[in-house]
């Protein structure tokens, strides 16, 4: 019997930053069992036209049973595991290519979002537990983040129905709220532990928790 393997994603650093913390979490985790699979830690380039297919390439290499791409959201104050992806790109900074597209779809051939195939809201309570800050966010941003998340769930829908992925923020690590002036922050070894918390959940049979995970804003 083959191993089951997890795949979890991170970027290259970006925008004037050293490190990416999505990336760090994502390889300190390389190799590690959870739950009965692999993890398979891949970095992706913050870079428009390259992120996406760097990422199906790695999906039809490792033909995991789960995907979970991390990605930073600076000024975040928890891990936010997102719920939906835009059929829109709308850069607010130029990619690590130095693109800035306005207003452009990620696929023009696709509808206007998708919904997460991961147990976002089990994932969420079993952080909770596990003591780490985490909520439910519903918007993924217009930016690579956002184009990695719908180009994933994209293929999920067209090509891998059997698979089970999303996309999950996570906040800056300290030393790089110290060089940002009291940005918030998430110790990496916090951010590795939610990851391995999110991975196991993520494996785990069954329908998500009907628990209450909206917003008022």
């Amino acid at each position: 019997m083959s191993t089951r393997t997890i795949l979890v994603t991170g970027f290259e650093p970006f925008g004037g930053d050293t490190l990416n913390p999505s990336w760090e979490a994502a390889r300190a985790l390389d190799g590690e069992r959870i739950g009965g699979a692999v993890v398979a830690a891949r970095r992706l380039p913050c870079v428009l036209d390259t992120a996406g297919p760097a990422l199906l390439e790695a999906i039809d290499a490792l033909d995991p049973v789960r995907v979970l791409c991390l990605g930073l959201a600076a000024g975040r104050t928890d891990v936010s595991v997102e719920r939906v992806a835009i059929n829109v790109i709308d850069a607010r900074i130029p990619d690590n290519a130095g693109r800035q597209p306005v207003d452009e779809p990620v696929r023009a051939d696709g509808p206007a979002a998708y919904f997460s195939t991961l147990p976002i809201k089990a994932m969420v309570q079993a952080l909770h537990e596990a003591g780490i800050p985490a909520s439910v966010s519903s918007t993924a941003g217009t930016y690579v983040c956002n184009a990695v998340f719908y180009t994933l769930a994209h293929h999920i829908a067209t090509r891998r129905p059997g698979v089970r992925g999303g996309f999950v923020h996570v906040p800056s690590l300290p030393q790089m709220a110290l060089a940002g002036r009291g940005m918030p922050s998430m110790a990496l070894p916090t951010l590795v532990q939610a990851v391995r918390v999110m991975a196991a959940t993520a494996l785990q049979a069954g329908p998500d928790l009907r628990l209450a995970g909206g917003s008022t804003h």
